[in-house]
């Protein structure tokens, strides 16, 4: 662990992916580890651990959550730094990481490493509206990550990276709809994505039980305004 003037730096990390719910939606989901000891023995926490003298703390976040929970996104990015005096028994100063995985990733990557005889047994996933009691501050840091998420999501792309490559608008809506935490309108949305023209219809159609719906995908070559492909009316959370 790395110590400075007594105080010890840790790295954690926020997962999130979509899964159904049992009414068949999506809802944000996280996996969080059951410590085994103190402080804070049986709660739960987000994966994570002490930064080494010898790595990053972006390399010690990927080896971490790759060691606790078998996953591996493909990116990571820095949240922010936790560093409240009295946020543990001891001073620890936490540098926190988030990054987005799409449900056949997560599902792909823990069925690896099960498979691989290493997986711990006090990992669980657990959706973001349903946590148990958490240790230390991390319900604060989950509520960060929340925040920055749903801030990004008026500006960004980020919606996308919880689905595959190719995806009806209804998934997309259900994306946004589980991230703002709200309905929103399926017309309306349609008119401002569209009108927004990062997406790009396919000739693919998804068959069904309904209508079949067309696939559609992003077109990278189409810079997003400042405010997104949504109104900002849309993106508020009331």
């Amino acid at each position: 662990m790395t110590r400075s003037d007594g105080i010890r730096v840790a790295v954690s990390t926020v997962i999130l992916t979509l899964r159904p719910s049992a009414q068949g939606t999506p809802v944000l989901a996280l996996p969080l580890v059951r410590r085994t000891r103190e402080p804070f023995a049986d709660r739960w926490a987000l994966p994570g651990g002490w930064l080494t003298a010898v790595e990053s703390p972006i390399d010690a976040a990927a080896r971490t959550l790759a060691e606790t929970t078998g996953l591996a996104p493909s990116y990571l990015e820095q949240l922010y730094a936790f560093g409240a005096v009295d946020r543990s028994p001891t001073r620890v100063v936490s540098i926190v990481y988030w990054a987005l995985l799409r449900q056949d990733d997560v599902l792909a990557q823990s069925a690896a490493h099960r498979a691989s005889g290493h997986a711990p047994e006090n990992v669980e996933w657990f959706d973001i509206d349903a946590l148990p009691a958490l240790a230390f501050d991390h319900v604060d840091i989950i509520e960060y990550a929340l925040w920055r998420l749903r801030n990004k999501v008026g500006y960004s792309r980020v919606a996308h990276g919880f689905l595959p490559a190719e995806f009806t608008l209804a998934d997309l809506r259900e994306a946004y709809e589980a991230i703002l935490g709200k309905h929103l309108d399926p017309a309306n949305f349609r008119r401002q994505v569209e009108a927004a023209g990062n997406l790009i219809p396919t000739d693919r159609f998804r068959t069904g039980s309904h209508r079949p719906a067309r696939l559609y995908r992003d077109n990278t070559d189409v810079e997003l305004a400042d405010r997104g492909p949504l109104d900002p009316e849309e993106t508020s959370i009331r």
